[in-house]
């Protein structure tokens, strides 16, 4: 049984991500060197902290953590350090959200699970992961009943980090956010790669990460018997 690691208002922001690392590595969340998490600090203007690049997750240090503009541009720091290839997106996602009229973002994490990486792949080409009628749906912002869908967008990976936030600003611009109660989506999934989802505070984003991925197993292994059972 896990326990919350987030920590709680007021808490050191570095210490709080270090204490997500260790939680989502043991979990088989955040293996080697992959995913990146970052909490806002600033408003006006933008300010991120965020994970730097290439660090073991289950071994953050205090000094593996970079500050960043709302353009993903290093903010002091010593030589030779530099943030996460996927910045940017973090600050689209910080920009974008509350711009469309969602609650203000918090902080963002990004998992690289087994099954987000292969749901991810699996339904690239309808372009979202359909999830109905859990239960632990409920476990997302604004959502009250397990009679609901959740369709988690899909998009395909690339290394350009320019284009790709292009085209999820699109998507996720092109959603209806009128309902400040229930936002229309909660997260996304680049293909063959993993989960970003967010929050209005890290503990908020904490259990987003939670639900999605406990989600996405049931689903995944719900497709994978069904597939067994349909075998002659």
């Amino acid at each position: 049984m896990s326990t919350s690691t987030a920590a709680p208002p007021g808490a050191d922001p570095i210490d709080a991500l270090r204490a997500v690392g260790r939680e989502f590595h043991g979990r088989s969340w955040s293996l080697g060197t992959s995913s990146n998490y970052s909490v806002v600090i600033g408003r006006d203007p933008l300010e991120l902290l965020i994970t730097a690049s290439g660090k073991d997750k289950s071994a953050l240090d205090r000094d593996d953590f970079v500050r960043v503009d709302g353009r993903g541009g290093l903010l002091g720091g010593g030589p030779g350090r530099k943030s996460s290839a996927e910045t940017l997106l973090h600050c689209l996602i910080a920009e974008l959200v509350p711009a469309l009229g969602g609650q203000p973002v918090g902080a963002v994490l990004h998992t690289h699970s087994v099954w987000s990486t292969i749901l991810s792949r699996a339904d690239l080409a309808r372009g979202a992961v359909r999830i109905e009628g859990f239960e632990m749906l409920k476990g997302l912002e604004g959502i009250g009943t397990h009679d609901t869908c959740e369709e988690v967008p899909i998009f395909a990976n690339s290394q350009d980090m320019v284009e790709l936030s292009e085209r999820i600003r699109t998507r996720l611009s092109a959603a209806d956010w009128s309902d400040p109660r229930r936002p229309p989506v909660h997260g996304f999934l680049l293909s063959g790669h993993g989960l970003y989802t967010w929050g209005r505070d890290l503990a908020e984003a904490r259990r987003h990460i939670e639900i999605h991925e406990f989600l996405f197993e049931v689903v995944a292994r719900s497709r994978m018997s069904a597939a067994g059972h349909a075998q002659p």
